[in-house]
């Protein structure tokens, strides 16, 4: 802020017809002397501001993303349940870059624009009163247009994100389903749903556009207005020999520096309007309470029975909580016991499972592991002796190898021989064995380059190496074919035993061993007992249910029984055909 200073001495000293020639040369050489050194001084400050906040703001960002990402896997599993994967990854990526970027670049460069006018407006003010009284004129208007503009930016910037996080979440559930797109030939309807989102939040954008035009508009008129007061006012002064050519260039020099300041000013405000609309949405997640913190609750010493009670337990999900799963359910898992749940599509089979891992908690009852409340356990001690297999199972993309220690405790060194012992337990080996990169192979994102049974006998492999006390299947054969389906069993046989098991079944073949059933219906346990014992009931809902099956099989209701016995050697329909319908109406 010297060098207007400066270049107005110089200009006084050339234009000063009374100075002798000798001592005007080393005036002006002493000047540029001195600008010289202050434009290298400048150089090094800007290098120094730049690097300095460039840094800061790399490591604000870094923290910002690392202190959210831990926010967001520390919510509860219902948390997640109203939320896109595409709007957390949207908030983890640009709302913290945003933030990161107005608490580091932002602030320098607005520490600069005020360090500017500041000084700038000190200067004028020493330079020539009268002309710096005239510059003032415009900062009441320029301060209220300001105000209004930050307010409006900071709203219209969390809507704009809003609708931007939307659309991440609908092209990544798009992107997650392609197949189900291309299957219906809907990638042209597709592309123009995405488009209209896009043109939604182009609207939007076009709004804070004009805003800030108008408001950029606005002060860049105001600092060429100051600009031209100086010129006609100043150059009165000039005339009438109250200010000489030199402090009016000084003044012209400064007042300019400061226009472009308030210019950067207004950007600074703007930008930090942003941020916080941005930081808003990030501090939503880091003010909320973890509904089940995974760090509380008691760690028992004694080793897990493994007997599950449910007791009076009514639960609904958090994103549709008029909407009764469970209603006055109990049912007890008795220890080293097979326990099946059965009932039709929606009846909370799956439900019971989650509320086992304490993935959500009952809104009444409670659920009891050897007699204990779940709540009062540690949510991580809990989950550590629970085992879990689905029907689809979810894989990480990486190494057969990653995904199969993923079952250990983070930290627990890998144990080679114990992983080779599971690999040959879970049947993995007998299709890694013919791979190039055996347990190394990469199984491409969600495991699609794997197929459905290798897939299945990977996640076996890791419920398998967790070695738990408690195991959920949740019908983890039906989705493969019968040779898949037969390597899985032989896992699974390995998986079950000395645990207690939960099965949530679907079909004959999964059932017909089990210790004891229980049949679901609109949430409540209707009928329970040993598979013959249900059967024999000609009345009850599982024979029902296994009348239904049969006869999507083409098997009539009085071979029941033979049904049964070709289900549970792992057969789909009887060896005999069933006898030929009746002939009806040719199918159109």
């Amino acid at each position: 802020m010297c060098v207007p200073y400066f270049i107005g001495k110089v200009v006084d000293v050339v234009f000063n017809k009374n100075s002798l020639d000798s001592a005007a040369m080393n005036k002006l050489r002493e000047y540029s002397v001195m600008l010289f050194w202050i434009f290298a001084l400048g150089g090094f400050a800007n290098f120094a501001r730049v690097y300095l906040f460039g840094s800061a703001s790399l490591r604000i960002v870094r923290r910002l993303r690392s202190n959210l990402y831990r926010s967001m896997l520390l919510q509860e599993v219902g948390w997640y349940d109203s939320r896109g994967t595409g709007e957390l990854v949207n908030r983890l990526s640009n709302d913290t870059y945003l933030v990161g970027i107005s608490l580091s670049q932002n602030v320098s460069d607005g520490m600069r624009s005020i360090a500017m006018i500041t000084v700038g407006s000190a200067m004028m003010i020493f330079t020539s009163p009268k002309l710096a009284l005239v510059s003032a004129m415009v900062v009441p208007a320029l301060a209220t247009m300001a105000i209004v503009y930050g307010r409006y930016v900071r709203r219209i910037t969390r809507v704009e994100l809003d609708k931007y996080a939307d659309i991440m979440k609908y092209a990544e559930e798009r992107f997650g389903n392609v197949r189900t797109v291309k299957l219906f030939c809907r990638e042209q309807k597709e592309v123009e749903d995405f488009n209209q989102k896009l043109n939604e939040a182009l609207e939007i954008g076009y709004k804070e556009t004009r805003a800030r035009s108008i408001f950029f508009g606005l002060t860049g008129f105001s600092g060429n207005f100051i600009i031209i007061s100086v010129l006609y006012y100043g150059g009165t002064l000039v005339l009438g020999d109250e200010l000489t050519i030199g402090a009016m260039t000084s003044f012209l020099m400064y007042a300019g520096y400061v226009a472009v300041s308030m210019n950067g000013l207004s950007n600074f405000y703007s930008q930090m309007n942003k941020g916080i609309g941005a930081s808003e949405r990030i501090w939503e997640i880091f003010d909320r309470k973890y509904q089940i913190p995974i760090d509380l609750g008691h760690i028992p010493t004694n080793k897990v029975i493994g007997e599950v009670r449910f007791e009076n337990v009514d639960f609904s999900y958090p994103s549709r909580p008029d909407t009764k799963v469970l209603t006055d359910f109990s049912l007890t898992l008795p220890a080293h016991k097979t326990t099946a749940i059965v009932g039709r599509s929606g009846s909370g089979k799956s439900t019971i499972a989650l509320l086992l891992m304490r993935l959500y908690d009952p809104m009444m009852g409670a659920v009891y592991l050897d007699g204990v409340d779940v709540r009062t356990l540690n949510p991580q001690w809990l989950r550590r002796n629970v085992g879990a297999v689905s029907q689809e199972p979810v894989l990480f993309s990486g190494s057969i190898r990653s995904n199969i220690l993923y079952g250990l405790d983070p930290g627990e060194a890998g144990n080679e021989q114990l992983l080779q012992q599971v690999v040959r337990d879970s049947n993995v080996i007998e299709f890694t064995q013919n791979l190039p990169d055996g347990l190394e192979t990469i199984v491409g994102q969600r495991g699609m380059l794997l197929s459905g049974g290798q897939k299945q006998r990977v996640a076996i492999a890791r419920a398998l190496i967790k070695n738990p006390s408690i195991l959920l299947l949740d019908e983890a054969t039906s989705a493969l074919d019968s040779v898949s389906e037969q390597l899985v069993q032989v896992a699974l046989d390995k998986l079950i035993e000395g645990r207690t098991v939960l099965t949530i079944a679907h079909r004959l073949s999964t059932i017909h061993g089990a210790d004891n059933i229980a049949v679901l219906d609109s949430g409540r346990v209707i009928e329970q007992g040993n598979y013959d014992t249900l059967m024999a009931n000609p009345d009850g809902a599982f024979r029902e249910l296994v009348s239904m099956q049969a006869f999507a099989s083409g098997l009539p209701p009085a071979r029941l029984g033979e049904y049964a016995d070709a289900e549970s050697e792992g057969e789909r329909t009887p060896t005999r055909q069933p006898p030929t319908p009746p002939p009806g109406p040719p199918r159109r």
